[in-house]
């Protein structure tokens, strides 16, 4: 999993008197945000116990919380297609921190992220709370990681990866690496799995950068979280596809090509409109 720069991202504008609009919006969220980690906290014990690796509980808790967020943040969600009902992952382009915020508002769903992320101010415990596998990039962790991932899956948890390994400027798909699409053709998993393509785009505030939402390179969070407090009006636009039979595929890397192809296409579209 590696960072992607690309080109420098855009000045952050001053604040100004927009603080007192940052503060307010913040503290709605972190509010909304604690209230939810509360009750998922309340709740893992027991659901662990009744459900083991399910999350039942909590990932209804996680998506209830998730769609009051959303528009907290200052952005309006809109959604075409339908969440798969079979039994899966989901696989999405990833232009931001607040991707998971989004998709979390759609369906529940644990996410599949880079080990750094653990340690992010904020999002770290978040993401740790909401059940986020976490994985290294060290090769002597692969198979673990990948027997990970099928515990999870076969414990019915609904995943999302981003195969690209790295955030963007949210105007562009980025190559899938399809190392992680590996556990899907294991132990005769791919007879009764499926793989949904997801694609995200971002549309600006009026008057800011269309790169607004994207987060990349060496961007902070908490200065870009301020930018997207102080300028609501934002649109995020998620278009679930045609979910993929694994079983359809004779490798990884034909699946994860399929994968990318509907991701590319679900974005170019949004795009050009």
């Amino acid at each position: 999993m590696s960072t992607w720069y690309g080109e420098p991202p855009p000045a952050p504008r001053p604040v100004g008197w927009r603080r007192v609009r940052v503060l307010l919006r913040g503290a709605a969220a972190i509010a909304l945000l604690g209230a939810g980690l509360l009750l998922v906290v309340l709740l893992r014990v027991p659901e662990r116990m009744r459900y083991g690796l399910r999350r039942p509980w909590t990932g209804r808790v996680a998506r209830v919380v998730m769609a009051l967020v959303v528009p907290v943040l200052g952005l309006r969600l809109r959604r075409a297609g339908a969440p798969m009902r079979h039994p899966g992952a989901l696989v999405a382009n990833h232009a931001s921190w607040l991707d998971i915020f989004a998709l979390n508002a759609c369906v529940p769903v644990q996410f599949v992220s880079k080990a750094e992320v653990a340690h992010w101010p904020g999002i770290g415990v978040l993401a740790r709370a909401a059940g986020t596998l976490f994985i290294r990039r060290d090769p002597r962790e692969a198979q673990a990681q990948q027997r990970a991932i099928e515990d999870r899956i076969r414990a019915g948890q609904r995943l999302v990866f981003f195969p690209e390994g790295t955030s963007s400027d949210g105007r562009r798909v980025l190559p899938f690496k399809s190392t992680l699409f590996q556990a899907f053709f294991t132990d005769g998993l791919a007879a009764a799995m499926w793989l949904q393509p997801v694609s995200i785009l971002y549309h600006a505030p009026r008057g800011a950068d269309p790169r607004f939402y994207g987060w990349w390179g060496d961007m902070g969070f908490g200065p870009h979280l301020a930018q997207v407090l102080a300028w609501p009006g934002g649109t995020v636009e998620l278009r679930f596809h045609a979910p993929l039979r694994v079983q359809d595929y004779p490798s990884r890397k034909a699946l994860a090509a399929a994968c990318e192809a509907a991701v590319r296409a679900g974005v170019d579209q949004l795009l050009s409109r």
